[in-house]
């Protein structure tokens, strides 16, 4: 079996989020490779006792069910660290994304404001997320609870934003959550978002 393996981040000394903040953080997310791969060796193995445990099936149900958040939680918590990399690059008005932003919220302003607030008054733990729908060519953002409840399908992630605790109480405090996701903003690279959606247009 092919093993999923955790990826390297080249991430900067960032305003506001620690060096602590984000090792630790770091480690939650090779938590999540890890998980990922063990529930897919674990599997098969209880495949084979099928015909003599009543209950295999329902094992192998709650490991396929546990899958899904720990893949995701892995594939999240990458496009979140990649954003990060290579210090802040602000993002370019003459950007296709910056443009398609503009083309489907009236203005990039009007889009982060919202993108903001969303962010900071969905209640409970989770991501907000900007989207594009291949299908229909278009952006969308949304919430999504925990690592995986509230996935768009068929969409690719463009930006992640992650809401849960451990990305910031360390160092803001939970009352310091709009301080965060403003610090956040400020040491994007906006380069590799625009990567993002061209690699999803693709």
């Amino acid at each position: 079996m092919t093993k999923f393996e955790a990826k390297k981040f080249d991430i900067p000394k960032l305003k506001g989020i620690s060096e602590k903040t984000i090792e630790e953080h770091l480690k939650l997310y090779e938590g999540y490779v890890k998980n990922a791969n063990l529930i897919l060796e674990k599997m098969p193995q209880y495949r084979s006792y099928e015909k003599e445990d009543v209950f295999a099936p329902y094992v192998v149900g709650e490991l396929a069910r546990r899958f899904s958040f720990e893949y995701n939680g892995m594939r999240n918590h990458e496009t979140y660290f990649a954003s990060l990399e290579g210090g802040l690059v602000a993002p370019n008005p003459n950007s296709f994304l910056y443009k398609a932003i503009e083309e489907e919220w009236g203005s990039f302003d009007v889009w982060l404001l919202e993108f903001k607030t969303l962010a900071t008054t969905t209640r409970g733990i989770g991501w907000m997320v900007l989207w594009y729908d291949k299908k229909n060519k278009k952006l969308l953002m949304s919430w999504m609870d925990e690592q995986h409840l509230g996935l768009l399908n068929d969409c690719a992630m463009i930006l992640a934003l992650d809401m849960w605790e451990h990305s910031y109480v360390a160092d803001y405090q939970p009352s310091g959550k709009k301080n965060y996701v403003e610090d956040f903003f400020s040491n994007l690279n906006w380069s590799v978002i625009e990567e993002n959606f061209q690699k999803a247009q693709a």
